[in-house]
């Protein structure tokens, strides 16, 4: 059974049982057991030079927090910090390289959850990649007019010559969603959905597994 095949409202439950795992574990061992059968499902779902591209950015910040916390208390609780922040964003990226922001939405709708509440969240999802890619257009294209925009106090006065089209092609991007929301009658109360979302056994036995390895853990860290 491949996480992908998984109902969205799966997939939240064992990653909200995997984040409790990763911040109830006191030992460096646990946390390190934890990030490899990450690492092993990365691989298995295709995902590993993703993950590899967006280790690049997480690790300099766990290494940084870790070494606040060492700063502040001891090495081993310093190490301990680190690696549960990196551990935590692991987690939390397989959910999202795994869960179309449209399926996590609607899955939550049928949990209950406001459609326009449940909107917005996959919404802004969805907005984080394409701004990104805008904004990796209008950066280059500034740079081939010879436009400097590296980091810098130099580069400073020429933000403008980025954030400017950046924030046109937001407003831009937002009016043309806002027009097809309307068009596709948003707020409507009798709206259906393309998919229909029911919990199916894998479901349920996957569930019952997360809940049990999380039980089973904090009974071996807090029972008597």
């Amino acid at each position: 059974m491949k996480t992908a095949q998984l109902d969205p409202r799966t997939k939240l439950f064992l990653t909200f049982c995997s984040a409790i795992l990763v911040m109830v574990a006191d030992q460096q061992i646990e946390i390190a057991g934890t990030y490899g059968f990450a690492f092993i499902l990365l691989a298995a779902l295709g995902q590993l030079k993703a993950y590899l591209r967006w280790l690049r950015l997480v690790l300099p910040m766990a290494i940084f927090f870790g070494l606040v916390t060492w700063w502040s208390t001891t090495w081993p609780l310093g190490c301990l910090a680190g690696m549960k922040l990196l551990a935590l964003t692991t987690v939390f990226f397989i959910f999202f390289a795994t869960t179309l922001p449209e399926d996590l939405g609607n899955a939550l709708v049928k949990m209950g959850m406001p459609y326009t509440v449940a909107f917005v969240l996959s919404a802004a999802l969805q907005f984080v990649p394409i701004i990104s890619r805008k904004a990796k257009t209008v950066l280059d294209a500034q740079r081939a007019r010879g436009i400097a925009l590296e980091p810098g106090w130099s580069a400073l006065r020429n933000y403008p010559a980025f954030f400017g089209p950046l924030l046109i092609q937001s407003f831009q991007l937002a009016e043309e969603l806002a027009e097809a929301m309307e068009a596709r009658g948003f707020g409507n109360p009798q709206r259906s959905f393309l998919h229909t979302y029911r919990l199916q056994k894998h479901d349920w036995l996957s569930m019952a597994g997360g809940l049990v390895l999380l039980a089973v853990f904090m009974v071996s860290h807090y029972g008597e």
